[in-house]
């Protein structure tokens, strides 16, 4: 038997309860919100929610820039037992529509600066019967209203009595591989992670001051911006615009920021843009995720600004990370630890599992936040959640003090000359280059049909590189099997909307290329 348990309520009533109402749960452009003002607007969409029909267990699906907006859109959603579906503002209006429809949501709210991406969206969606959008105009669409009109109603005296394995939320995959798929998490799995990363890793209290440069509609923003700060009354800071360095050292400083989140693809340019160390003066620590953190950023970030960034490995389907660094015992370049609460093993191909250390195998993980499935994917289902375990297509390796490094995914291991090649071991050397912002290496096969290591870079600001001069300074630390083959300079690495590299679309751009 489950037992009764609202993940908002969780993050909200839980709050007042425990004296948290006068409290800042949320600064944005606008202002700010206590837990108890955020609990009134919280109940007061759920009105409206309920008022256009939503139902338990219906998916609402939202489009909407990282603001007060989407934090109660998501809150709202649960409270009335329906399940939340905040997707990726970068979609085009038909990418956005292949979600619409899978998710076979019947109501989807949208910020106004992605109107048009909504509207195409929901113009020939046969289940949604309303768009709600911010701004003042109401949208040309089935049930079209304002947000304000949405929420121009009484709020909602009690929230609907979900059970802790109800669904709650539904997060698509970034889709680095393939079409994004919906991985389903209950009740439950929120209140998990927060007792397990956010407190037993990050050591999360009500006087920390969250700022993540990852948006909401990823399994790692809203952890760091909604599940984390709320669960134990402290305050985020949101952020619409893309994350830029002068102005996240702005917000930093102004809201005394002590949890910092970001990805490589952040660490870097905060790197290069040599800010006053002043600002970030009451960082405890930084936080990365999404791909393997370079030590040459660890090290920049700590020498530069005075914290450490804790890199860790997560997922869409575990809901946020499972292996992590912990402070005071970071291991540079590496994943770090189980996170307590998870299970991590390392399988040959065989199945077989490894106990010894410095033998690369896939990883799997257990732990009570890995989602139910993917919706509608049986054939992948079965492939990926086995039991208990979840495959995770990474490859790794576990050295003598029990950290854990990434190798790449499965299918970004190289075999060059008989010899298999780690990427990541490859992508670590680049990026000790003076030079270089960015770098990634993947596998093309030459005329013979046999892997050659191909490195695409991103050169510092205004500067270019030479690309035997790159592949000679591999070589100095490398052996020589492992040097890229070919560099090539490029401006921007190819992203998905959640900022991981895509590396199949490097492996179609290099195609040919190796002789």
């Amino acid at each position: 038997m489950t037992d009764p348990f609202n993940a908002a309520v969780y993050l909200t009533e839980r709050r007042i309860a425990a004296g948290d109402g006068a409290r800042v749960a949320v600064h944005h452009p606008g202002g700010s919100l206590t837990y108890a003002e955020l609990t009134d607007e919280v109940r007061r969409v759920a009105a409206g929610l309920l008022a256009i029909g939503v139902r338990p267990e219906e998916r609402v699906l939202m489009c909407m820039v990282d603001d007060v907006e989407l934090v109660t859109a998501v809150l709202a959603t649960m409270y009335v037992g329906a399940v939340a579906v905040p997707s990726s503002t970068m979609l085009t209006g038909p990418e956005l529509g292949k979600l619409v429809v899978d998710s076979r949501a019947r109501v989807v709210l949208g910020s106004a600066e992605f109107a048009a991406s909504v509207l195409g969206a929901t113009a020939d969606a046969p289940d949604v019967r309303h768009v709600v959008l911010t701004g003042d105009t109401a949208p040309d669409a089935p049930g079209g209203m304002t947000w304000a009109q949405l929420c121009d109603t009484e709020p909602l005296a009690a929230a609907y009595p979900t059970w802790d394995e109800s669904p709650a939320l539904w997060l698509y995959t970034s889709g680095t591989t393939g079409t994004p798929k919906g991985a389903m998490h209950r009740h439950t799995d929120i209140r998990f992670v927060c007792e397990t990363y956010g407190t037993q890793v990050l050591g999360v209290t009500r006087d920390d001051v969250c700022l993540s440069g990852a948006k909401l509609f990823f399994a790692y923003g809203i952890g760091n911006s909604l599940f984390f700060p709320f669960s134990v009354g402290a305050a985020s800071v949101l952020v619409p615009t893309r994350p830029n360095p002068a102005h996240f050292a702005d917000l930093a400083e102004r809201h005394g920021v002590t949890l910092f989140f970001g990805g490589p693809s952040f660490w870097g340019p905060l790197m290069a843009a040599d800010l006053p160390k002043e600002r970030f003066s009451t960082v405890r620590n930084g936080v990365s995720a999404g791909e393997a953190l370079p030590a040459r950023m660890f090290h920049g970030v700590r020498d530069q600004y005075g914290f450490e960034i804790l890199d860790g490995i997560g997922s869409t389907e575990a809901l946020h990370i499972f292996i992590s660094n912990v402070p005071g015992k970071v291991v540079p370049g590496s994943s770090g630890y189980p996170v307590p609460g998870y299970r991590v093993e390392l399988r040959r191909p065989d199945g077989s599992v490894i106990d010894g250390v410095d033998e690369p195998g896939m990883l799997y993980i257990a732990g009570e936040s890995i989602c139910t499935g993917y919706w509608c994917r049986t054939e992948v289902n079965r492939a990926v959640f086995q039991g208990e375990w979840m495959r995770t297509g990474d490859q790794y390796v576990r050295a003598a003090d029990g950290s854990y490094s990434c190798l790449g995914r499965a299918d970004d291991v190289l075999k060059v000359g008989g010899i298999w090649v780690s990427p990541a071991e490859v992508e670590a050397r680049l990026m000790e280059h003076p030079g270089l912002a960015e770098a990634v290496v993947i596998g093309v096969p030459d005329a013979d049909g046999l892997d050659k290591p191909v490195a695409y870079v991103v050169p510092r600001a205004g500067t270019h590189v030479d690309p035997d001069e790159v592949i000679a300074f591999c070589r100095a630390g490398l052996a020589s099997f492992k040097r890229p083959r070919l560099v090539v300079e490029v401006s921007e690495l190819p992203r998905t909307a959640t900022g991981k590299i895509q590396r199949f679309r490097l492996r179609e751009l290099a195609a040919g290329t190796i002789v």
